[in-house]
């Protein structure tokens, strides 16, 4: 399945906004769906750098694209840039999912969703369950929020402490659960919120193609068996973190559901048609 379309004067336009965006699947898994249902419909990569983010996304609406999705590095910066947001988007803070209103830009988060479908297809339970969380960005700030109001006690790990709690105190008062901030290479904390998880969230970068073989964690850091394991990183779509997870006897979760469970909710909110998930599963399989 390949990320083509036909595009004609009567084609409506949608696409994908990162730095970088090469190694998307959004556009094969979009377009399988748009043929699947017959529609006049493409979706496109676009390559955009920071500081063209503004403008591209007022391009959006000068070219008549119907939205967008949203994806590293701008999902914060875009939500700062929308002219009205959802409940959830405004909550986490990001979005990743852009549709243009009468000449306006509407900002989403169905990474919120995404992630919540794929742990309930997984039979995760999260009512009081501890979670450890990898990062701060736009994909942590809606994995957190997703975990915490559905009542997971949730710790956030990243390089820069100052930016997990940023986070946390964003947060806080938002949602059920408690939320605590660690630095990732403090390892007493981290080991010590390894063993009362029971699940492992990275929504690092760390691990993803082209890039090299790392884990977001120490190789030798243990991971005790009961812990289910779901990186968002989607290519390769078994990452070193899942391999050495499910050495170690962790159940494991691969993000190309989460990619495909937010792209299902950003095509129902542009098209106002249900998802073929299982289309859009093969073909971001395929890709």
């Amino acid at each position: 399945m390949t990320a083509s379309c036909d595009i004609r004067g009567t084609t409506r336009l949608v696409g994908v906004i990162g730095d970088p965006v090469a190694h998307s699947r959004s556009p094969a898994m979009h377009n399988a769906a748009f043929r699947a249902l017959g529609l006049d419909w493409c979706y496109v990569p676009l390559h955009v750098a920071p500081h063209s983010l503004e403008a591209a996304l007022r391009g959006l609406v000068a070219l008549g694209f119907v939205g967008a999705n949203v994806t590293i590095p701008h999902k914060e910066r875009a939500a700062t840039l929308c002219d009205e947001l959802t409940p959830a988007a405004e909550a986490v803070g990001a979005v990743n999912t852009l549709a243009v209103q009468e000449a306006r830009l509407a900002g989403d988060n169905t990474d919120v969703g995404g992630l919540l479908l794929t742990l309930a297809e997984a039979r995760v339970e999260l009512e009081r369950q501890e979670a450890l969380v990898l990062g701060a960005g736009g994909s942590a700030r809606a994995a957190v929020y997703a975990l915490a109001q559905s009542g997971a006690q949730v710790t956030v790990a990243n390089r820069t402490l100052a930016r997990a709690e940023a986070l946390v105190r964003s947060l806080q008062g938002r949602v059920r659960g408690r939320l605590v901030a660690i630095p990732l290479a403090d390892r007493p904390a981290l080991e010590a919120s390894l063993q009362r998880a029971t699940l492992l969230v990275n929504t690092t970068s760390v691990g993803m193609e082209p890039g090299p073989d790392e884990s977001p964690l120490p190789v030798d850091l243990p991971l005790p068996p009961e812990l289910t394991v779901l990186d968002l990183v989607y290519a390769p779509r078994q990452t070193r973190l899942l391999r050495e997870a499910a050495a170690r006897g962790c159940r494991t979760i691969e993000g190309l559901r989460v990619l495909v469970y937010q792209g299902a909710l950003s095509f129902e909110c542009w098209t106002g048609r249900a998802a073929p998930v299982e289309v859009m599963m093969s073909a971001a399989a395929e890709a």
